[in-house]
């Protein structure tokens, strides 16, 4: 395909587009106005699956096979950065050097760091009834573990990070989420149907039938995924440096 056939096919893609856009702006509400058919059929449908947050609603009911989309997404992503940063024939790891921390930082950061953490799992937890969730929740857990990192040094947050440990977490909660939607079809409905466990008593732990356990897949897939994710990266930042040559046997 020559550049030229290749930019018409681009203009009328994005001319196309450009239309769909139009016509569905056209069509929108009034912003400001007391019509908004989307929110009212989501809270309706949150409220009969005895879901307090309709947002969590939306992602681990009505729409869970999106989030089965950006949480693959997320998966995928950490599993190709895995691969690209892992340590080559002519790299080597070196032991990191101790780090200077001002005691008032290091009291700080340890002090703080069991409350991040509960913080987070609190908001993975309590998903399904107050804003957060997995996504949120697990960002929050994954961070928490760094200040470690910064208030001590790296060999302190390597003794807490096996990062192999994480690897699997990962798998794990991917994997559970996919088990879920299949469960949905076992019971006799569709994929990640939320229709197998009881719906459980409104704004309580156990309420929203499968709302909570997606929830917690998604906490624990997106924690383990961000420890990862930064340890690679870490790792090629403090340990592993570039070889110059085998006769040279130096490090740049």
């Amino acid at each position: 395909m020559s550049r030229r056939l290749r930019l018409w096919v681009l203009a009328v893609g994005g001319l196309s587009v450009a239309v769909l856009l139009a016509a569905a702006y056209v069509r929108l509400p009034h912003f400001g106005g007391a019509r908004h058919p989307y929110g009212d059929r989501a809270v309706a449908a949150a409220l009969s699956r005895r879901t307090a947050n309709v947002i969590s609603s939306v992602n681990f009911d009505l729409r869970a096979f999106d989030t089965l989309g950006e949480e693959s997404i997320l998966f995928a992503a950490v599993l190709g950065t895995v691969v690209l940063l892992r340590q080559t024939r002519d790299e080597r790891e070196v032991p990191p050097a101790p780090a200077e921390v001002a005691p008032a930082v290091r009291r700080y950061a340890l002090v703080l760091l069991p409350f991040a953490l509960l913080c987070g799992l609190y908001v993975i937890a309590h998903g399904q009834l107050s804003p957060g969730g997995g996504f949120q929740g697990g960002v929050v857990v994954a961070t928490a573990l760094h200040l470690l990192y910064i208030g001590a040094d790296y060999r302190a947050l390597e003794r807490i990070r096996p990062v192999g440990l994480y690897e699997a977490g990962d798998a794990v909660g991917e994997a559970a989420y996919l088990v879920l939607g299949v469960a949905g079809l076992l019971g006799g409905s569709a994929f990640l149907a939320n229709t197998v466990l009881p719906l459980g008593t409104f704004n309580t732990l156990a309420s929203g039938g499968f709302v909570p356990l997606l929830n917690a897949a998604v906490g624990m897939e997106v924690a383990c995924a961000v420890v990862v994710l930064l340890a690679r990266f870490l790792d090629q930042a403090v340990e592993i440096e570039q070889g110059r040559g085998p006769k040279e046997g130096k490090n740049a």
